[in-house]
C-alpha cells in the first residue's frame, strides 16, 4: 500500500462528496418536483451536457473492461470504438426530437413518451420495466470497478473490511443524490472527465517510453490479437459478428434509462447536436484506453507473481491497474485511481436516478397512486433511488462479481427491445401498440433464451439460414425478431380493426425534428 497513492485517492475522493452536496445550491430552484430533481430542470447547456453525457456513457467499467477485454481477446475488444463512434450521429439524428416531444408535453422519461404516443399504459410498462432491469446489473458493474481500483491500492479484498470501502462510497453517493439529484453528477462529472484525461493521456506517453515504444509494445502481441480473424472461403460471416455487435451495442446504448435522462436534462436541440458534433473526442479517447490492454500484454504482468492473486480473482479486469502499478508512482496512481473510482459514482448515481424515475413516473403512479402530487413522485423517487443503490451494494457483496457481467450482457439485449416503441414510435405510428407488446415479449425471450443457450459465455449467436453460418449479435437477432413479429400482429390488428389507441401528441410536438406521419 503506497500512502502517497491512499492520501490522493481519498484526497479527491472528498472533493467530490463536498461537491456533491453543494450541488443542492446550484441554479438553485426547487428540487421537489421531478422535473428539476431527475433532470436539472432541463437547464444543461452544450459544456455541462458535453461532461454529464460523457460522464455517463464512459463509465469507471469502460476503462477497466475495455482494456482487459483488448488484453485477453486481442483486436475483438476494439469494437467498442466503431460502435461509440455510431452512437454520435444516430443521436444527432434521434434526440434533438425526442427531447422536442418530452419538453412539450412534460415527459420525463421513454416511457412517460410511450405512453402518451401510443396510448398504452401497459405498453409504457414494458418499457419502464425492462429499463429499470437491464439498469442494475450496470450499476453493480460499476462497484466492480471500484473493487478492482480498491484492492489495487492494497486494502484488503475479502471480509467485512474488504466491502468497507465500497459501502462507504456508495452511502456517500447515495446521499448526495438524495439531496441534490441530477446536479450532483452533472457538476462531479466534470472532475471525474479531468482526471480521466490527465491519466490517460499520462498513460500514453510514459507507459510506451518505458516499455521501448509502440512497435515494441506491438512486437509482444500474438498476430493473432493484433487482427481480427480473417473470413474463410471468402465469406463475410467472419465480420458479422463484430459489426452486429457494433450497430447493436450503439443502439442499445442510447436506449438506456440513464443516456436518456443525460440526454432529456440538456436545455434543448441544438445543444444535443452541437454535443453530438464534440463527443467524438471521447471515441478517440477510448481507443487510446483500449490500446491499454496490449501495453499491459507486453508489459508481462499477468506473468508477475505480485499480481497472480489478483488476477485470479479479478480475472483480465485487473490488468490495467497492474500495468499502472508496475510503471507510475505512488502518486499519480492515486489520481488515476480516483478517476476510475469517480468513474464509476458519476453514471452509477444518474442510472438510479434514471431507474427511480421510470419506476415513479411509469409504475407507482400509473398503476399504485394515479393521483400523487409532483413532490409525492418526486418524495418516491429519492427513495426508490437509494433502493436501487442499496441492492446494487448488496449485488455485489453477495454474488461474484461474473454475476454483474453477465446479468450486464443480457441487459443489453433487453433494452434494445424497446427500440420500436421509443425510436421507430418517434417517426412514425403505424405499428399497433399491441403488436409493439407482442414483438417486445419474443425479443426478450429469444434473446434470454439464446443467452442462456450458451451458459452466458457469449453474446453472439451463430445463424443458421439456408446452409449458412451467420454470427451475430444476440441482442441485433433478437430485435429483427421483435420488428418481424410487431409489424405482423399489427397487420392482424388492423384486419380485425381495432382500435390502435389515442396519441396524445400532435405533429407541432415535433416540429424541430420535422413533420411527424
Amino acid at each position: 500500500m503506497s500512502g502517497a497513492a491512499v492520501t490522493i485517492f481519498v484526497l479527491l475522493f472528498a472533493l467530490v462528496t463536498v461537491l456533491g452536496f453543494l450541488a443542492a445550491r446550484w441554479r438553485r430552484a426547487s428540487l421537489d418536483t421531478l422535473h428539476e430533481w431527475g433532470l436539472a430542470g432541463r437547464s444543461f447547456g452544450t459544456l455541462i451536457t458535453w461532461f454529464l453525457i460523457g460522464g455517463d456513457l464512459y463509465t469507471a467499467y469502460t476503462f477497466i473492461a475495455v482494456p482487459a477485454l483488448v488484453f485477453g481477446a486481442g483486436a475483438m475488444g476494439f469494437f467498442a470504438v466503431p460502435y461509440t463512434i455510431l452512437v454520435y450521429p444516430l443521436a444527432f439524428l434521434v434526440m434533438p426530437r425526442l427531447w422536442t416531444v418530452a419538453h412539450r408535453r412534460g415527459y420525463v422519461t421513454a416511457a412517460d413518451f410511450v405512453r402518451g404516443r401510443h396510448g398504452s399504459p401497459w405498453l409504457a410498462l414494458a418499457v419502464a420495466v425492462t429499463g429499470i432491469v437491464a439498469t442494475l446489473p450496470y450499476i453493480a458493474l460499476q462497484l466492480v470497478g471500484i473493487q478492482v481500483v480498491v484492492a489495487a491500492l492494497g486494502f484488503p479484498t475479502t471480509g467485512v473490511t474488504g466491502e468497507l470501502p465500497l459501502v462507504i462510497s456508495f452511502a456517500i453517493l447515495a446521499a448526495y443524490t438524495y439531496t441534490s439529484g441530477l446536479r450532483a453528477p452533472a457538476m462531479i462529472s466534470i472532475v471525474k472527465d479531468i482526471l480521466i484525461y490527465v491519466t490517460v493521456i499520462a498513460a500514453i506517453v510514459v507507459i510506451p517510453a518505458k516499455l521501448g515504444g509502440y512497435g515494441a509494445i506491438f512486437s509482444h502481441v500474438a498476430a493473432d490479437k493484433l487482427l481480427l480473424k480473417a473470413p474463410a472461403g471468402g465469406s463475410l460471416n467472419a465480420y458479422s459478428a463484430y459489426t452486429t455487435l457494433a450497430l447493436g451495442s450503439a443502439l442499445a446504448l442510447l436506449l438506456y434509462p440513464h443516456s436518456l435522462t443525460a440526454v432529456l436534462s440538456s436545455r434543448g436541440g441544438s445543444t444535443l447536436r452541437r454535443n453530438m458534433t464534440l463527443l467524438p473526442a471521447y471515441s478517440l479517447l477510448l481507443g487510446l484506453i483500449a490500446l491499454l490492454g496490449y501495453m499491459a500484454r507486453a508489459a508481462g504482468v499477468a506473468d508477475a507473481p505480485r499480481y497472480a492473486g489478483y488476477f485470479s480473482q479479478y480475472k483480465s479486469s485487473f490488468a490495467v491497474p497492474a500495468l499502472f502499478l508496475s510503471v507510475f508512482p505512488g502518486w499519480f496512481l492515486g489520481i488515476a485511481f480516483a478517476a476510475v473510482a469517480i468513474g464509476a459514482l458519476v453514471p452509477a448515481a444518474i442510472m438510479s436516478i434514471a431507474a427511480a424515475s421510470l419506476f415513479t413516473r411509469n409504475v407507482y403512479r400509473e398503476f399504485v397512486r394515479p393521483g400523487a402530487t409532483a413532490a409525492d413522485e418526486t418524495r418516491m423517487a429519492k427513495w426508490v433511488s437509494l433502493i436501487v443503490k442499496t441492492g446494487a451494494v448488496l449485488f455485489v457483496i453477495a454474488l461474484p462479481g461474473q454475476y454483474a457481467i453477465n446479468l450486464q450482457l443480457l441487459g443489453g439485449v433487453w433494452i434494445i427491445q424497446t427500440l420500436p416503441a421509443v425510436m421507430l414510435g418517434l417517426y412514425t405510428r403505424w405499428f399497433d401498440h399491441r403488436g409493439l407488446i407482442a414483438g417486445w415479449a419474443a425479443g426478450i425471450a429469444w434473446g434470454t433464451w439464446a443467452m442462456a443457450a450458451q451458459a452466458m459465455k457469449s453474446s453472439t449467436y451463430a445463424l443458421h439460414a439456408g446452409g449458412a453460418v451467420i454470427p451475430g449479435y444476440v441482442a441485433f437477432y433478437a430485435l429483427i425478431l421483435n420488428v418481424a413479429v410487431a409489424a405482423a400482429v399489427t397487420v392482424a390488428c388492423r384486419a380485425a380493426r381495432l382500435s390502435p389507441g389515442r396519441d396524445e401528441t400532435s405533429p407541432a410536438d415535433y416540429a424541430e425534428g420535422g413533420g411527424v406521419r
